[in-house]
């Protein structure tokens, strides 16, 4: 097999092994989807996200600064942060009503790219992506050593794999919440438990990286 054939499988694994949990995570924002939160701001935030990891995680590739752990957990508060507002701060669901205009227009390439662009400026979207990082924080201390070891060319394989790789995540995701059973357990429940959940990621990602020893 090929170099760049072995470093290809290599990204798949690295990324499957390290963003598992990721899935469960997916599936609560596919569930909270609405007029409000919409499917593009969970994929555009997962990429904004995903990017910022593999950014953290390039002074491997360089030989240099290398991230340590237990400030690596310090990310878990962004998810804490945000299920305390969730629960401090819920509001009603609001319905938009919407104005039926006879004059009908199709979409612009340039409303297109308007509607891109505030997608990436909504704060839904960074509301994924600092989920995103938190969770995904400790996949930098994979992701050093494994540039660490790869010229510029398999570099750039492994980047386009993880790339490829959220989004195969966000569907198989966006799938999975489609599922009659699983839409109607996490419809019911999943604004109860969501808060809860990302409190506990954040107190997870917090313990399980050291960062309480930082303070004593």
């Amino acid at each position: 097999m090929s170099q760049l054939g072995t470093t290809f499988i290599e990204g798949i694994i690295a990324f499957i092994g390290t963003n598992i949990d990721d899935i469960f995570i997916l599936l609560l924002f596919f569930s909270q989807v609405d007029s409000n939160f919409r499917r593009r701001h969970i994929l555009i935030g997962q990429y904004l996200g995903f990017a910022a990891i593999i950014i953290a995680s390039l002074p491997g590739f360089f030989g240099g600064l290398v991230v340590q752990r237990e400030w690596i957990g310090l990310l878990g508060i962004l998810p804490i942060a945000i299920g305390l507002k969730q629960l401090l701060d819920r509001k009603t669901e609001t319905t938009e009503v919407q104005t039926v205009t006879p004059n009908f227009k199709q979409p612009s390439p340039s409303n297109s790219i308007l509607s891109f662009i505030l997608s990436i400026l909504h704060p839904q979207t960074y509301k994924v992506a600092a989920v995103t990082i938190a969770n995904g924080g400790d996949n930098i201390s994979i992701y050093i050593p494994l540039f660490a070891g790869q010229n510029l060319v398999s570099l750039g394989v492994i980047i386009i794999v993880f790339l490829l790789m959220v989004g195969v995540w966000c569907a198989l995701a966006y799938f999975l919440s489609r599922h009659a059973t699983i839409v109607y357990v996490l419809n019911r429940y999943s604004k109860h438990f969501v808060p809860f959940v990302l409190i506990g990621l954040g107190l997870f990602i917090i313990y399980e990286r050291g960062t309480f020893s930082l303070f004593t």
